[in-house]
């Protein structure tokens, strides 16, 4: 049976840290702030959202969620965010994804400001990730390196393959594990909907991951024994031997693949607790370089 890296136990260490950070800024009369813009009424969005604000709330952020009608034109969109990059309360500007087809994500994640951009999407950012400076590093990808690092399997030297080509998790964890610096340095294959038979790609990995969005798209047999599994997958399926009718699971059988790998994430539990506390950790980055502390 795979050793669980259990995402809730280390995003709570990352707390602990971050609480010192924290206690810092609050003697300087700063208090790191966030807000969400959610579009629309979609289940899994505002599920997240909820987190979010119960985990700035846990640890003492000031937080603020905008609710607004999946109907709202991209224009006034583009002016709520205009409100935030002004207020000074705010350090960092979260946009819900997805958004209602009508809107354009690229134009509003390009209208965040890179400085308040604390999920790392801004174009300039991403250009930063690209050329391995200092920014801020999207959240899944930069909880599933701390999440590797901090369990005793570094992806130095190692070969990574990533399933997924997203520009939320897929391509910049890709490059994120490429770089040429501690907990990174590894070789990376990305594989994608053209890659066709994926077992050939999977079954050299010595780490996989698995962000594509589709139930058990992963199954024991597509890869070897001791590697090692992130399952960034959450996805919504009926269940009516649970009180809400649905569970979530991952992209990965977990049950078969469990019982053939070193170690594996489980869903829930695994990597959203880490995007989340990645989320607080940038916001504070926010609150530091804007206050110059």
């Amino acid at each position: 049976m795979a050793q669980i890296i259990d995402g809730k136990k280390i995003a709570r260490e990352i707390e602990k840290e971050l609480s010192l950070e924290l206690e810092y800024l609050k003697k300087h009369n700063v208090q790191p702030g966030l807000a969400v813009i959610l579009v629309g009424e979609n289940p899994a969005s505002q599920s997240y959202v909820r987190m979010k604000g119960k985990a700035c709330e846990r640890l003492g952020l000031f937080s603020k969620t905008i609710k607004l009608p999946a109907t709202i034109p991209q224009s006034a969109l583009l002016i709520e965010i205009e409100k935030l990059k002004h207020n000074p309360l705010v350090h960092g500007i979260l946009v819900q994804l997805p958004l209602p087809k009508h809107i354009d994500e690229k134009v509003i994640l390009a209208a965040v400001s890179p400085e308040k951009d604390v999920d790392g999407f801004h174009p300039m950012n991403k250009g930063k990730l690209m050329a391995g400076e200092d920014t801020f590093i999207p959240c899944t990808p930069a909880g599933i390196q701390e999440m590797l690092v901090r369990s005793g399997f570094s992806p130095e030297g190692k070969h990574v393959v990533v399933v997924g080509r997203s520009q939320i998790v897929g391509l910049p964890v890709a490059l994120l594990l490429m770089h040429k610096k501690t907990g990174a340095n590894a070789t990376v294959t990305v594989c994608h909907t053209g890659s066709g038979d994926l077992t050939p790609f999977t079954r050299q990995a010595d780490i996989l991951i698995a962000a594509v969005g589709k139930p058990a798209v992963i199954t024991a047999d597509m890869v070897r024994e001791g590697c090692i599994i992130i399952d960034v997958g959450s996805n919504r399926i009926a269940d009516p031997t649970t009180e809400k009718g649905y569970r979530f699971t991952g992209d990965v059988a977990y049950e078969s693949v469990s019982q053939k790998v070193r170690a594996i994430t489980p869903v829930p539990g695994g990597v959203g607790p880490m995007t989340i506390v990645m989320l607080l950790k940038n916001t504070i980055k926010a609150a530091r370089l804007q206050t110059n502390l």
